[in-house]
C-alpha cells in the first residue's frame, strides 16, 4: 500500500543479526538521528522508513524478504555504499561542511573522486526510485542529511506530485568551503537539495550559509515571500533551462530532546549501576563531563588542553576535580580518525602522568559506546564541556541539563550548533582558545550551586522546547503545496 508520510535516511530504525543456523533477528537501531526519528515516528503509524541496509545481515535480510513494519531496507551495491558512504558522505561532504580540511593537502579532487561521486549518485538515485515506486499520491517526504543530498532533485524529477522536505543534521559549509568543490559537483549538489519544497537546518547560521552558498549559482535568487496574514518566510527562488519557476523555503528546526523520556532512560537500574561505579571511582570531587564520538569536529583535544591548563592555572583544583570523558572511537576505518583516537588516549595519559597521585586520576576515559554510562555521568555532571570547533546541533549540550541532579555548568563553545540557543545560561568560549576555555572550567567549578541550579533550569527549558515528535511535526506541517511561489 502506498505510504502518505515518508521518511528516508541512510540508517534505518533496525538493524539484523544473523546466528550461526541462519536465523536473523532484529534490533533497534543506534544513533541519535535514528533514536530521534523513532520517537517522532511513534505518532505516524502508516509512515514507512527507507534505509540502506547496512551489514551483511541487513543485506541477507532483504534478500529473504524478511522486513518489519513500516520499514523498507535498500539493498547496495557494497563497493557503490562505500564510495558514497565512506569516499564521499563521510570524506568530502563532512569535511567541507565542517570546515576540517589541511587546505596545504586537503582536499584533492582527482579521478578517484569522480569514480566515488558517481557512486554518490548511484546511492541516492535508489533512494530516490525506492521513494518514488513507495510514495502516494500527493505524498510527503522527509529525506535526512548530507547522505543523500541529491535525493530530492533526483525525486523531483521522477514525482513532481510529491511534496520533498530535507533536513541537514550538520553544519552547511560557507560559500568560501563550497567554492573548493569542483563547480559541476557543487552546482549538482546544490540543485540536488533545491528539489525539496522546504530545507530545514538546526540553526540560523547554517541555513543562511546554505542561501548564501546557492546565490552563486545562475538562475538562483534569495527571495523573501508573502504569506497570509502578512508574514513573511525565506527562501530561495530558482529555475533551470526548460523547467517552471519554483520556490523552495528555508527555515530552522532546532532539534531538541524528549525531557520525559531521556530522565526515564537515565533512571533504569542499569544505569544505577553504572553511577555507584562512576561515585566510587570519583569519591566526593567535582566533575567535568563531556560524551562524544572521537569525531575531528568535537574538540576533544583541545579539550584535554584546557583541562590540563586549568590544572596548571589554578593548582587548587588538583585532587578536587575529575573530568569524566566519553570518546568513544568513530569512523575507525578511515586513518584520519584512528590517528586521532590514538591522540586522544594519549594526551589524557600524559595529564594523568603528569597530575595524578596514588588516590586520584585526573582523566578518567571511556572508549566504550556505553550508553548507559553516558546517562550516568551526566546525571553526576557539575560541569558540562561542549566545545566542538563546527557542530550541527551537538545534543549533548541539551541532554545533560536535563538529566544532571545537582545542576550544571555548561561551557559551550560558539561553533556548536546549540549555541544561539543556550548560549545567554551557557559560559561560552572560541571553541580554539584553550586558555579562555581553561578559564570558562575554572569559573564554571567555583560557580555557587543556586546560580549553577538557576542555569541548569533554564538550560533544561530551552533543550526541551522542540522535543523529536514535535521538530518532526513542524517540518511536516510545512511542507504545502508542492513548489508553491510566495
Amino acid at each position: 500500500m502506498a505510504s502518505q508520510v515518508l521518511v528516508a535516511a541512510n540508517r534505518g530504525p533496525l538493524s539484523y543479526a544473523l546466528a550461526a543456523d541462519g536465523t536473523l533477528s532484529a534490533r533497534r537501531g543506534g544513533g541519535g538521528l535514528v533514536s530521534g526519528l523513532s520517537a517522532a515516528l511513534a505518532e505516524q503509524p502508516e509512515a514507512l522508513w527507507i534505509c540502506a541496509a547496512l551489514s551483511d545481515a541487513d543485506r541477507e535480510a532483504v534478500r529473504q524478504g524478511v522486513s518489519e513494519p513500516g520499514v523498507r531496507m535498500l539493498e547496495i551495491d557494497p563497493t557503490v555504499y562505500d564510495d558514497a558512504y565512506n569516499g564521499i558522505a563521510n570524506s568530502v561532504l563532512w569535511f567541507t561542511h565542517h570546515h576540517l580540511y589541511d587546505v596545504p593537502r586537503e582536499p584533492v579532487f582527482d579521478a578517484g573522486f569522480r569514480r566515488r561521486w558517481a557512486s554518490y549518485v548511484s546511492y541516492n538515485r535508489t533512494f530516490a526510485a525506492a521513494l518514488a515506486e513507495e510514495a502516494a499520491e500527493g505524498a510527503c517526504v522527509l529525506v535526512q542529511d548530507y547522505h543523500l543530498a541529491l535525493v530530492p532533485g533526483q525525486l523531483r524529477e521522477l514525482r513532481p506530485d510529491l511534496r520533498i522536505a530535507h533536513f541537514t543534521h550538520t553544519p552547511w559549509a560557507s560559500p568560501e568551503y563550497l567554492d573548493m568543490l569542483p563547480q559541476d559537483i557543487r552546482s549538482e549538489l546544490t540543485w540536488g537539495m533545491l528539489g525539496a519544497d522546504r530545507l530545514g537546518f538546526h540553526t540560523w547560521s547554517w541555513a543562511s550559509a546554505f542561501i548564501g552558498g546557492a546565490e552563486t549559482e545562475d538562475e538562483i535568487g534569495l527571495a523573501w515571500g508573502a504569506l497570509p496574514g502578512g508574514d513573511r518566510r525565506r527562501g530561495v527562488q530558482h529555475q533551470r533551462s526548460g523547467s517552471a519557476l519554483r520556490f523552495t523555503d528555508v527555515d530552522v528546526y532546532p532539534l531538541g530532546v524528549d525531557g520525559d523520556d531521556l530522565r526515564a532512560l537515565a533512571h533504569r537500574p542499569v544505569v544505577d549501576d553504572k553511577l555507584a561505579g562512576l561515585r566510587a571511582e570519583v569519591g566526593d570531587r567535582m566533575t567535568i563531563v563531556r560524551v562524544d564520538r572521537t569525531e575531528l569536529s568535537k574538540n576533544i583535544l583541545r579539550g584535554l588542553l584546557a583541562y590540563r591548563e586549568l590544572l596548571t592555572v589554578h593548582p587548587e583544583w588538583r585532587g578536587r576535580v575529575v573530568h569524566l570523558a566519553s570518546a568513544y572511537p568513530s569512523r575507525q576505518d578511515l586513518e584520519v580518525y584512528r590517528s586521532y583516537t590514538a591522540a586522544v588516549s594519549s594526551l589524557a595519559a600524559e595529564i594523568n602522568a603528569e597530575f595524578g597521585t596514588p588516590d586520584w586520576q585526573p582523566v578518567l576515559v571511556s572508549v566504550e559506546d556505553d550508553f548507559a554510562r553516558s546517562l550516568a555521568a551526566y546525571r553526576m555532571a557539575d560541569v558540562a564541556l561542549v566545545n566542538p570547533v563546527r557542530d550541527g546541533m551537538n545534543l549533548v549540550a541539551k541532554e545533560i541539563p536535563v538529566v544532571s541532579e545537582a545542576g550544571c555548568a555548561l561551557v559551550l563553545s560558539t561553533g556548536a550548533g546549540a549555541y544561539e540557543e543556550l548560549r545567554r545560561d551557557a559560559l561560552t568560549v572560541n571553541p580554539y582558545d584553550v586558555s579562555e576555555t581553561a578559564a570558562a572550567l575554572h569559573t564554571a567549578l567555583s560557580m555557587p550551586p543556586e546560580e549553577r541550579a538557576d542555569r541548569t533550569k533554564r538550560l533544561a527549558a530551552a533543550a526541551t522546547a522542540l522535543p523529536p515528535a514535535a521538530w518532526f511535526t513542524a517540518q511536516l506541517a510545512g511542507l504545502g503545496p508542492a513548489g508553491q511561489l510566495p
